[in-house]
């Protein structure tokens, strides 16, 4: 099967082995899959990955200098199934799947490993008790949509976000989009949204975000007062005191870049949450006296769990989310390369999907 490969650092599109299911798997076709904006840094930043993996614990299950077929942002077509199934599908469903694939060894994500292809390749292999039937109303792109999706379903899910918040997303990248989606999925705002990209505001006040700022035109901090939340230590004791605490700031580091948590430290109001899902990959410092002094919560939030996976596949079907303004391109297996360069441009591009059995398309338009 022709696949794009990341070989070295660099991706080049070449022929590998077709799948072989074992006990438990399936045989599934790519229909379409995302290109995260972790393959971005996986390209040249691998060896990183698996090395920062390492000291959290991870078992080391990849190989960085053997070649790895990314892509876990997919919906496909199931083609055939392993031994070992039960079958609950036919042949033909399309499918989505949290892109993981157990085994003895330890989990492996799909995408990230030397063993298991990911999106990237004309066909895969899926983990039977994982797959999610994809309904009928929803086209392969919206479907493939549910991973990024699930991301920002997550966040939220950890957060302390509700009635009495108010949410600032900082950063409109697909995460920051996808904070942005959860958020008004369940009704909650205002929610401000921050980026210095004019294309990026555009798309996340179309998923619903209530105030849109450029942080080069304003400071998205001077909201906070206007929203009824505190602003300093003695203007929240004295709210305590006389029964009324006010509302409390939510904020979703959604960029991953050094400095960035530390900016926000310094510039948010007493006792806000602050839920970290920007991955930043580099080392970075903050001054702790001053969580301390403003008491100040840090969360940091990672991937989702099968259920916030199924939730967001359900509010996508449902028109919870519409997931269409994030989809600006799609290319097939030959213009991938091509599509990661046009990703780093935020005017361009935000989600571009590859299609493995179409011809090369231009990244241009979606």
């Amino acid at each position: 099967m022709r696949a794009v490969v990341r070989r070295g650092h660099e991706l080049v599109v070449d022929t590998v082995a077709d799948p072989v299911p074992a006990a438990g798997q399936v045989v599934v076709r790519t229909l379409c899959c995302g290109i995260c904006g972790s393959d971005l840094h996986a390209v040249h930043g691998m060896e990183a990955m698996v090395d920062l993996g390492a000291r959290s614990g991870e078992p080391s299950l990849i190989d960085a200098s053997a070649d790895i077929v990314f892509g876990h942002e997919f919906c496909a077509e199931l083609l055939d199934h392993g031994p070992g199934t039960d079958r609950r599908l036919k042949p033909g469903t399309r499918v989505v799947s949290v892109p993981v694939m157990p085994g003895a060894a330890g989990i492996e994500t799909l995408g990230y490993s030397n063993r298991f292809p990911g999106g990237f390749a004309e066909t895969m292999l899926l983990a039977e008790p994982l797959l999610l039937a994809v309904p009928d109303d929803l086209s392969d792109a919206q479907a493939a949509m549910t991973e990024p999706f699930a991301v920002g379903e997550h966040a939220v899910a950890q957060s302390d976000a509700g009635a009495d918040t108010v949410q600032l997303v900082v950063g409109c990248g697909p995460v920051g989009l996808a904070v942005i989606a959860a958020l008004k999925a369940r009704g909650l705002g205002p929610v401000i949204a921050a980026d210095f990209s004019p294309a990026r505001r555009r798309i996340a006040e179309a998923m619903g975000a209530d105030i849109v700022i450029d942080p080069r035109q304003e400071n998205p901090h001077a909201r906070w007062a206007s929203f009824g939340v505190p602003v300093s230590r003695a203007e929240r004791s004295v709210l305590a005191m006389s029964g009324h605490a006010g509302k409390r700031a939510i904020v979703f580091e959604c960029v991953g870049v050094p400095g960035m948590i530390q900016s926000l430290v310094e510039a948010v109001p007493p006792a806000t949450q602050i839920l970290v899902a920007g991955v930043c990959m580099q080392t970075d410092a903050i001054e702790p006296f001053l969580c301390i002094n403003k008491a100040i919560e840090l969360k940091f939030v990672l991937g989702y769990t099968p259920d916030e996976f199924a939730a967001t596949l359900g509010r996508i079907a449902r028109g919870q989310i519409d997931v269409a303004p994030a989809i600006t391109g799609t290319v097939g297996l030959d213009d991938v390369p091509a599509a990661f360069a046009a990703l780093a441009d935020p005017e361009r591009h935000c989600k571009i999907i590859v299609r493995p059995s179409c011809p090369s398309v231009s990244p241009q338009g979606a």
